[in-house]
């Protein structure tokens, strides 16, 4: 099967770029399915039925999340209506939504698990001990296909042992979070497509997706008041191509995606 994962979306920039991009590349590359992180999609932070709907429309068919997801207030009265739609599997029991997508395409079982780490996050439960739940259940060649991690967080180590943690046992660890595209794509011993972040789905010409003058000034006079919004100029989509082989479930090849924008064009062929 073939798998796309677009990194963090933001802002309108960002769902430009990805309405603008993604149909042209899933009829290329014959995709069978697309994840994309859109907890930034609603002005850079959250994201709304309108904003999830529109990335829908573009192509995607799972939207994963992070420590933005109720930054939007009315997501927390439809998540629960939206399977399409995850949040990170380790918040607290008892939390609105779910933290993974079970899906069916072409008489295949692509099983999507978001998690969100703890270092330099604000901590929920051990992501750790939310995967291996999962795995205990959830098995590749058991009734499950494709096995897809997205796992948001700020620390490259905390993310790397997950990966570690994963492979041979899922398809696809890809990060989130940082916004910015990592280069140590590869396929682990295992047999698990790996990459540290995806990066993002946004203006480039920016601090991680916001205004740099706003972005700049944070940093330099260290007073509150200054209000971050999304870079609003043309807006690179930047994400991970992967195959999966169909008797194993794990992958055989893995390379970045970038189009538009400022960033080099990087389209597998």
């Amino acid at each position: 099967m073939k798998l796309l994962f677009l990194g963090d979306v933001v802002g309108r920039s960002g769902r430009d770029a990805v309405a603008k991009h993604l149909p042209g590349l899933r009829d290329r590359l014959g995709l069978d399915f697309v994840v994309a992180n859109g907890e930034n999609a609603a002005h850079g932070f959250g994201i709304t039925d309108k904003t999830a709907t529109e990335l829908y429309d573009a192509g995607v068919d799972c939207i994963t999340t992070g420590n933005h997801v109720w930054d939007q207030r009315e997501i927390v009265a439809t998540i629960d209506n939206d399977p399409r739609l995850l949040r990170p599997l380790n918040f607290p029991r008892g939390t609105p939504g779910r933290g993974i997508g079970v899906f069916g395409v072409a008489k295949k079982r692509i099983v999507v698990v978001n998690v969100m780490t703890r270092l330099f996050m604000d901590p929920l439960d051990d992501p750790f001990a939310a995967i291996e739940s999962v795995l205990a259940t959830q098995r590749l060649g058991n009734g499950v296909d494709v096995l897809i991690v997205d796992v948001h967080g700020e620390a490259t180590s905390e993310k790397m042992a997950l990966g570690h943690l994963c492979d041979g046992r899922v398809s696809l660890v890809v990060g989130s979070h940082s916004h910015v595209p990592t280069a140590d794509a590869q396929i682990l011993p295992g047999g698990t497509g790996y990459q540290t972040d995806a990066g993002m789905c946004g203006d480039y010409d920016s601090v991680i997706g916001m205004k740099k003058e706003a972005a700049i000034a944070r940093f330099v006079r260290k007073m509150p008041g200054e209000r971050l919004s999304p870079a609003e100029g043309e807006g690179t989509m930047c994400g991970i191509y992967a195959e999966i082989d169909p008797a194993s479930g794990l992958a055989r090849r893995i390379e970045p995606v970038r189009a538009g924008g400022r960033l080099k064009p990087t389209v597998p062929t």
